[in-house]
């Protein structure tokens, strides 16, 4: 009797054990499947990062005041006008947070102005023409020469610059937030005479007339 009930409770292990196995193939398939199809929705759909396009730059105030290498301040006044197109044919983009703001070299010298947010459909170009301020904005000394030497040459090469926050929408499903950051190089013309420290500066300032083609990373 002790020989059955023991034989028994082998066969109910094996069965148990063979159940289990089937269980966990199954589930192993089933998450292989998932990944597959996200693979594949990603290879046919995988989001092209937008294009920007600085289309204009005009600096309505550029003063810089202070004696280097004692201080250095910066006054700017100036608008831009961007483009940006959303390249891909199925996805759309949530823009839910974007700065843009000027730099001279590597070194910011107005306030960040904020985009307000926006939705990019499918191909969509979308025309952004902010105001960029800043009023005694501190700089390094060796910069503020080499903009008073940039002056003196009548031409300067500044940088505008988006930071952001952005989501990629497919169908009904949206994305988490992707941090995008994009710089724009605005080579700009000085019209006037004068300028350099103590208050002067040159306005108004004009930048070429052909489209700068922005870096863009997400």
């Amino acid at each position: 009797m002790s020989v059955k009930k023991d034989g028994g409770q082998e066969h109910h292990h094996h069965r148990h054990h063979k159940f289990y196995r089937h269980l966990f193939a199954c589930l192993l398939a089933f998450v292989v499947l998932v990944l597959f199809i996200i693979l594949v929705i990603y290879l046919v759909l995988r989001p092209t990062k937008p294009r920007f396009l600085l289309q204009d730059a005009s600096v309505i105030v550029f003063n810089l005041s202070g004696t280097p290498p004692a201080a250095a301040f910066v006054t700017t006044t100036m608008q831009v006008t961007l483009t940006t197109r959303n390249p891909n044919d199925h996805i759309g983009i949530y823009y839910d947070k974007l700065d843009v703001y000027a730099a001279y070299k590597y070194q910011q010298v107005t306030l960040a102005t904020a985009i307000p947010p926006t939705y990019q459909g499918h191909n969509d170009v979308v025309v952004w023409s902010p105001f960029l301020y800043g009023v005694n904005v501190p700089i390094a000394p060796y910069l503020a020469l080499g903009v008073a030497q940039d002056q003196n040459a009548g031409l300067m090469l500044l940088y505008v610059k988006v930071r952001g926050r952005l989501r990629w929408k497919v169908g009904t499903w949206t994305s988490g937030h992707y941090h995008i950051s994009v710089s724009c190089p605005a080579l700009l013309g000085f019209r006037g005479q004068g300028g350099g420290y103590a208050g002067g500066g040159y306005s108004p300032v004009i930048r070429f007339q052909q489209g700068s083609t922005c870096t863009v990373d997400v």
